[in-house]
């Protein structure tokens, strides 16, 4: 996480003794979270929400209930964190004191401080997130660009770099909807589906193509090769969100669920292939228990692939749910790994680099999402 003071001037505590200037602006930053997060409208709009759910007939209506306790949900957290925040910034001031007759008060001023710049740096991530989905699930697909077999090993690198990375964020879930493996190596796409409280707005930094450099293991004379895969991001839409779907219009096959090497998953006609005949939409999801599970999956990213179809049409740019399609090659990537002749990853939004690839590429991408939020927010 980066550390900052209110004046934008980075904090080392490793590196600096706690001072009362330290104190001051890690108060002032507790300050301004209360400001950012609006938490007095924030604190009357959880209480609405209590209320409504308290109300007989709450759950009457089931699509709107859960939209609700949700939002109810994501605010009680949001309180809870700044209230956390607050509390120890306290602890912080009275260790500071108290260092002042007893130094064996230092470290845990020390201590306390870090660890409270780090929630602030969460809280102010969180401030980010205040569009209609960002708060809610996301559905990733990778697919591979240009680069024959070194780009469906690449995609394939991805998908368990993603993988990785959900799965060590607490609270966070992964559910794998479809998975397609290419012949001999890799992947020809896989879509995931991410669970967890701003999953959506935190993955928007992943929108795009993503270039990878490296002696290529599939080329016998060892040569550098340069190969692309592409991150697209859907939300994964409310219930009480409307879209116009005519399930009359929609074609449904069912097939065998395979996995690597053509072997079957299992001996049943699970997977399900929708084809959304108005507007040649193909959706497949073959990795769930039974094929209705599967066939809800599908529809689930049909409808949300309809939605965003629906904004394209209403608008020149579609940055705010998918950002920009580009061609998945050379000149268009938004992130550079390079494994040989150096070892580095890049983003060229954000310009945030690292020498530490094995880390990136087993799911360590924190400081990517939040180094393009923080680029983000500063446009």
């Amino acid at each position: 996480m980066y550390n900052e003071c209110a004046n934008g001037d980075a904090l080392s505590y490793e590196a600096m003794e706690i001072d009362a200037k330290t104190i001051e602006q890690l108060g002032q930053r507790v300050d301004d979270a209360r400001a950012y997060l609006h938490l007095d409208e924030k604190t009357a709009e959880l209480a609405r929400l209590d209320e409504e759910t308290a109300q007989p007939g709450f759950w009457d209506d089931t699509a709107h209930a859960q939209a609700v306790s949700k939002r109810a949900g994501n605010l009680r957290d949001t309180i809870r964190e700044y209230d956390e925040a607050a509390a120890l910034f306290s602890d912080a001031q009275t260790a500071f004191e108290l260092a002042g007759e007893d130094e064996t008060f230092a470290d845990e001023a020390a201590t306390t401080c870090e660890k409270l710049s780090g929630m602030l740096d969460a809280l102010e991530l969180s401030s980010w997130f205040t569009g209609q989905f960002d708060e809610g699930d996301a559905i990733l697909t990778v697919n591979p660009g240009q680069g024959g077999l070194e780009a469906n090993d690449w995609a394939d690198m991805l998908f368990k770099m993603y993988s990785h990375y959900v799965e060590d964020k607490p609270g966070w879930k992964l559910q794998v909807l479809d998975i397609t493996y290419a012949e001999g190596i890799g992947i020809d796409r896989a879509t995931i589906q991410v669970e967890g409280r701003n999953a959506y707005g935190m993955l928007r930094s992943e929108i795009g193509v993503h270039r990878l450099v490296r002696i290529s293991p599939t080329d016998a004379k060892a040569r550098r090769h340069t190969t692309f895969a592409s991150v697209e991001l859907l939300p994964v839409l409310p219930d009480d969100i409307e879209v116009d779907l005519d399930p009359n219009d929609v074609r449904v096959d069912v097939f065998r669920a395979s996995g690597p090497g053509g072997q079957c998953v299992n001996t049943t006609d699970s997977a399900v292939r929708l084809t959304h005949v108005p507007t040649g939409l193909v959706v497949t999801c073959q990795n769930q228990k039974s094929q209705l599970q599967n066939k809800e999956a599908a529809f689930r990213v049909l409808k949300a692939k309809l939605f965003e179809l629906e904004e394209q049409k209403r608008q020149a740019e579609i940055d705010e749910l998918r950002g920009e399609r580009m061609e998945n090659s050379f000149g268009s990537q938004i992130r550079n790994y390079v494994l040989y002749p150096y070892q580095m990853v890049k983003d060229l939004r954000s310009n945030h680099e690292t020498g530490n690839v094995d880390g990136v590429l087993a799911g360590d991408i924190d400081e990517f999402v939040i180094a393009y939020h923080k680029w983000k927010a500063s446009q």
